[in-house]
C-alpha cells in the first residue's frame, strides 16, 4: 500500500486499536478490584468482543488502496463490515454459552471499549 491517504487511515486505525486495548485493560483491572476474578473475566470477554471484530474489519478495510482499485476497496470494506457483525454475534454467543459470564460486565465492557475506539477515531481524526 503506497497510497498516502490509505497509510494515514491505517495509522489512525492503529491508534484507535491501541486506545481500545488500553481501555480494555483498565476496565478489566477495575472490574477485578471491584468485584473479583469472575467479573474481571466477564469484562475482559466483553472488551475482546469489541476488539477482535475491529481488528478483522481494519484488516479488510485497508487491504486495498488507490483509485484504480476502487471496486476492490468498496467490496473489501463491505466484506469487513459483514465479518465484523458476524464475529461480534459469534463472540457474544460464546461468551454467554461457553464462559458463563456475567451479562452486565460483558455489556458494560463492550460498550466502554467500543465507545473508546469511536472517541479515539474522533480525537485523532481531527488532529490531522
Amino acid at each position: 500500500m503506497t497510497n498516502r491517504l490509505a497509510k494515514r487511515g491505517l495509522d489512525l486505525a492503529k491508534k484507535g486499536l491501541l486506545f481500545q486495548v488500553i481501555t480494555a485493560l483498565v476496565v478489566t483491572v477495575i472490574a477485578f478490584a471491584a468485584a473479583g476474578s469472575h467479573s474481571a473475566m466477564s469484562a475482559a470477554a466483553g472488551a475482546m468482543i469489541s476488539i477482535l471484530p475491529t481488528i478483522v474489519f481494519t484488516a479488510f478495510a485497508f487491504r486495498y488502496a488507490g483509485a484504480s482499485k476502487n471496486d476492490l476497496v468498496a467490496r473489501s470494506f463491505s466484506q469487513g463490515s459483514k465479518m465484523k457483525l458476524a464475529l461480534t454475534i459469534i463472540l457474544f454467543v460464546i461468551a454467554f454459552k461457553g464462559l458463563n459470564a456475567a451479562p452486565l460486565e460483558i455489556f458494560a465492557a463492550f460498550v466502554i471499549t467500543t465507545a473508546s475506539h469511536a472517541l479515539a477515531m474522533f480525537h485523532y481524526g481531527t488532529k490531522q
